[in-house]
């Protein structure tokens, strides 16, 4: 890592490993280094058996039944058999007063926690002014926006380090709910995390939204609005220029990979062994990456925003990302951040130091960007479940004081005070779609996924799946499950996803057999993972001219170190 910053003098370039290294903070209070088991009883369902919680908050086994909670937390709640309210919320919400030691990729503990605090106000914002947020590729490092974003993180990275505004303390809000700094409230058992799920798009959301209110704060300038890089069209898959300006520069970061500055065009399905194309190829695998990400494989609300995560509920293992987490926002992690060390990635490369590096900021605003286009140019939907609108977190506001929000106060951005500049989004055309490589493919023989599964992805394999047969009146979706993908969440983890391909080698992103692929960040405090990916095929088959098939090739190709797979099928959309 030092090589990399050896030039720099910008405290934006010291390498954060040394402001990290210990486990102590400045703004940490109450720490605890693992979360513990508080439970001495089951509570009893009719026949006298533990209760038992489902992947959905009920009925399976391994999982505290939320009467439980009343008993594991010091004895029972109340003689008079009063209900904690929090114990029988089914929403997932951090545990903010009893946060631990996160973990960097390396295994190595990393203090993230925030000071604790009492009496934690509800917060609904109530804008009145509506403010434009720009394209960053639009500003050039002379104009005025440069000087204030610049000024803003200048001064963000000057305040104390035990005030919650301060740059680091803000990259640390994003480590501790990412990285296994909390506990479930009421669940102290069960570590708490944002990702793969329902909650990553709001937090995500309300994160900006605080980080541009202290901006706004410290340059006395309530007009000021990040900015977004437009990653997902041709005039914005470079790094911005305000964010290449040097190492002097408050928004530079050295730990970005050096072989993808400008003009080096972004990739938004990256693999580390990824072979560069000419820059004109590239856009074209990046509009058919956005197309099949936000059209083919995201129609309904799960797949966009991430399946539903519960009180109670482990994660990842219960819950699965959704579509537009894994591509393109898990590449254009890796693809930025550096590197130096395979087993420990930094800054972008991992969760746990992405938000250290303000491109981060810019990268979430476009992936904040895309919710807006979903609901309006897609007509796409939001969840209407309570127990996503009425989930919480806890941030420091531009005052630095500790607010309690909500989901259901975000899903209007309009209401936070902001709007998205119209820009072309090109990707939506339907000429950027996908397109069969050939159709009506004469399959090769491969074996049954039953003579294959569990396996460790070392090298491609190939199966034959079959489809299920349709009983009753109209046409289900299918969807294609990798089952049971055990990995390490400390790593890198990447493979591609092929269907009634025979020449992998030739099929690009910009192909329909080319279904997508499965990621992870590295990030985690319990390393060890077991999760599932879904592709939607049945417009796919239709494409490729097997509608009739009985039968589809899979292929799977690993692009990182090798990861467990239990099994393929092919189920109906229930």
């Amino acid at each position: 890592m030092a090589s990399f910053c050896a030039i720099a003098s910008a405290t934006n370039c010291i390498p954060y490993s040394s402001s990290f290294s210990s486990n102590k903070s400045p703004l940490s209070s109450n720490r605890r280094k693992n979360p513990a088991i508080k439970f001495t009883c089951k509570a009893k369902n009719d026949n006298h058996k533990p209760e038992t919680t489902s992947k959905n908050g009920e009925n399976s086994p391994g999982k505290l039944d939320r009467r439980d909670v009343l008993l594991g937390l010091g004895g029972l709640y109340s003689t008079s058999l009063a209900v904690n309210p929090m114990a029988l919320a089914k929403p997932a919400l951090p545990d903010f007063k009893d946060c631990i030691d996160a973990t960097q990729p390396n295994g190595t503990p990393i203090n993230c926690c925030p000071p604790a605090v009492a009496n934690i106000p509800d917060y609904v914002p109530s804008a009145t002014t509506i403010r434009t947020r720009m394209a960053a590729q639009s500003f050039t490092v002379d104009s005025d926006y440069y000087n204030k974003y610049s000024s803003a993180i200048q001064k963000m990275r000057n305040l104390s380090l035990t005030d919650p505004r301060n740059f680091t303390q803000q990259a640390n809000v994003h480590c501790a709910y990412c990285d296994g700094g909390y506990t479930q409230k009421g669940y102290p058992n069960l570590l708490y995390e944002i990702h793969n799920s329902w909650m990553f798009f709001p937090w995500h959301r309300w994160y900006l939204y605080f980080f541009e209110k202290i901006c706004q704060n410290l340059i006395d300038d309530d007009t000021f609005t990040l900015p977004f890089w437009n990653w997902d069209a041709p005039e914005g898959m470079q790094i911005p220029p305000i964010f290449n300006s040097g190492v002097q520069s408050p928004l530079y970061n050295c730990l970005r990979n050096p072989a993808h500055l400008p003009p080096t065009v972004v990739n938004l399905d990256w693999s580390n062994d990824d072979v560069t194309v000419p820059p004109n190829v590239q856009i074209k695998y990046n509009l058919a990456t956005m197309y099949k990400q936000m059209i083919t494989q995201s129609k309904t609300p799960a797949d966009f925003f991430g399946s539903p995560y519960r009180a109670g509920d482990e994660t990842p293992e219960i819950n699965t990302a959704g579509q537009i987490e894994q591509t393109p926002h898990n590449h254009v992690h890796s693809w930025t951040g550096t590197i130096v060390d395979p087993d420990n990635p930094i800054d972008m490369g991992a969760l746990y130091s992405a938000a250290r590096d303000p491109i981060f900021y810019a990268h979430h605003a476009n992936i904040d960007r895309l919710w807006t286009i979903k609901l309006n140019q897609l007509k796409g939907t939001n969840f209407t479940d309570p127990d996503w609108l009425n989930a919480y977190f806890i941030f420091y506001n531009e005052e630095a004081k500790p607010v309690r929000v909500r989901i259901q106060d975000c899903l209007d951005p309009t209401k936070l005070g902001y709007t998205y500049e119209d820009v072309p989004i090109p990707w939506i055309d339907v000429s950027t779609k996908p397109k069969p490589r050939a159709k009506a493919k004469t399959l090769p023989s491969a074996p049954d996924p039953a003579q294959v599964f569990p396996i460790t992805l070392d090298k491609p394999i190939n199966v034959i799946v079959k489809r299920p047969k349709k009983s009753g009146s109209g046409s289900p979706e299918e969807i294609l499950v990798i089952e049971g993908i055990e990995y390490d969440k400390k790593n890198y983890v990447k493979f591609n996803v092929y269907i009634n391909e025979d020449d992998v080698n030739s099929s690009h992103p910009d192909n329909t057999e080319f279904l997508g692929s499965f990621s992870n960040l590295p990030h985690g405090h319990r390393m060890n993972v077991k999760t599932n990916k879904k592709f939607r095929i049945s417009e796919v088959l239709e494409e490729l001219g097997a509608r009739d098939y009985d039968k589809v090739l899979v292929t799977l190709v690993p692009k990182s170190k090798p990861v467990r797979i239990n099994g393929i099928k092919i189920e109906f959309d229930s």
